[in-house]
């Protein structure tokens, strides 16, 4: 600890609620763009709608409950210090951790779609190629500084907000409420549960404008009105997208190229080029767009792991190391770059939806956390100071608890596997933990 408190370096403070507007609908915006269509294959459009539908009403409650305590907290290391405070060491070095996987592990996820899309304009570039060299540039672009960063950012989220607009703009007319309801649950309820790690999609790491709190001006104030502006612009983006790209020829047609291949990774040049055919200038806008959306989530959760990592680094829960601030830009080089080469292994793995549903993994444990933190701190620190306070409580926090909950189960229940390499590399990191860190 001593080495913290005396390290004069620190995170600099430039950001302000536009830019955390950016950054939060930033982090997520990809999902819009690819991944959630996976939940189709799933649970086809009721079930996917079902889980989505939950999974709206989870992250708005999550939401505003995080926020309260990203006000009272502002440090960069979110569910990690809220833990710490309100639940003791233990807590929170594993939802540290869950956060850790939950920022490590999407980031490849996302890398593989900028390679589908980009591979869809530039048929010689290689999809792997592609995405590693994405990781290298971004990686850069955070040690330069979180301001040319958030910049960026807010640049890149505008481009693609405009792209999902332009996508609904053109398909919203074309839609068929008999699109939408053919073959709408093809798996049963079951399916639903399936579904739920791809619902989760839409919204995943959005809580990582909490991160960045340490780096926000006025942050008791800023960090309310970017989470709070952010949350209500995704679930609006969320269902527009899903009715405009769904009710076209249905939900089979979002999912696979063609009879017998591959789920794809890019649903919405998929159904633009039904609409319109893959020569059209509409087509091709869409799609290059939706690389700004892709590369506007790649970057962002970039840029907040590194903020987790060198948070739980600082503290002595990982190596030191991690925690150091690069003198020149001030900004945590070391945990970036380890952070990229974890990625890059996932990455060589080739497997999209088995990296999502371990981040979603990471999110549920962190969202599971980070409530049990909330209502704790409320009981043990009633006076701490909040400037903000989550309406309804305790209601909000126990809906978020137990929604959270359910689909941690849900998901352990239907991807088992996935789930023993999650809760695995937990406990080797618990253990580990235990071994080295003895205050």
């Amino acid at each position: 600890m001593a080495e913290s408190n005396t390290n004069a370096v620190q995170l600099k403070r430039t950001l302000g609620p536009l830019m955390l507007w950016g950054l939060g609908v930033g982090y997520v915006i990809s999902g819009m763009y690819f991944g959630w269509n996976l939940g189709l294959e799933k649970g086809g459009t009721l079930g996917l709608a079902t889980a989505t539908g939950f999974i709206i009403l989870l992250y708005l409650t999550f939401t505003f409950s995080y926020t309260e305590l990203a006000c009272a907290i502002p440090k960069a290391g979110g569910v990690f210090d809220y833990a710490m405070r309100s639940l003791g060491k233990d807590w929170g070095f594993l939802g540290g951790m869950a956060q850790i996987i939950e920022f490590v592990f999407a980031p490849p996820a996302i890398a593989f779609a900028i390679g589908a899309y980009l591979h869809l304009l530039l048929p010689w570039a290689p999809v792997l190629a592609i995405a590693i060299t994405a990781y290298v540039i971004f990686t850069a672009l955070n040690i330069y500084g979180v301001e040319a960063a958030a910049s960026f950012e807010l640049i890149v989220t505008v481009i693609a907000v405009i792209g999902l607009l332009v996508f609904a703009g053109t398909a919203l007319p074309e839609v068929r409420l008999e699109n939408l309801q053919q073959n709408a649950l093809p798996n049963g309820w079951s399916g639903a549960f399936a579904a739920i790690p791809f619902a989760i999609w839409f919204f995943l790491a959005i809580e990582g404008v909490a991160n960045v709190a340490e780096e926000t001006i006025n942050p008791q104030k800023n960090v309310l009105i970017g989470f709070g502006s952010a949350i209500l612009t995704l679930v609006v983006l969320c269902i527009i997208t899903f009715i405009a790209t769904v009710g076209v020829n249905g939900w089979e047609t979002a999912v696979f190229p063609e009879a017998g291949a591959d789920p794809s990774d890019s649903p919405l040049p998929l159904v633009m080029a039904q609409l319109l055919g893959a020569d059209h200038w509409l087509y091709t806008l869409v799609t290059f767009i939706g690389l700004f959306g892709l590369v506007a989530s790649f970057h962002g959760i970039i840029l907040a792991a590194g903020r987790a990592t060198y948070e739980f680094g600082r503290e002595g829960f990982a190596p030191r190391i991690l925690g150091r601030i690069q003198p020149k830009f001030r900004t945590p080089a070391n945990a970036l770059v380890a952070n990229m080469v974890v990625g890059i292994i996932a990455l060589l793995t080739g497997k999209t939806g088995e990296i999502i549903t371990i981040a979603c993994f990471g999110a549920l444990s962190l969202y599971i956390i980070s409530m049990i933190s909330l209502l704790a701190l409320r009981r043990k620190e009633p006076e701490l100071e909040r400037p903000f306070k989550v309406p309804f409580y305790p209601l909000s926090p126990y809906i978020a608890l137990v929604i959270a909950i359910v689909a941690l189960v849900a998901i352990t229940i239907y991807n088992f596997q996935l789930a023993l390499i999650y809760f695995a590399l937990l406990a080797v990191a618990y253990v580990w933990f235990r071994l080295v860190k003895k205050d």
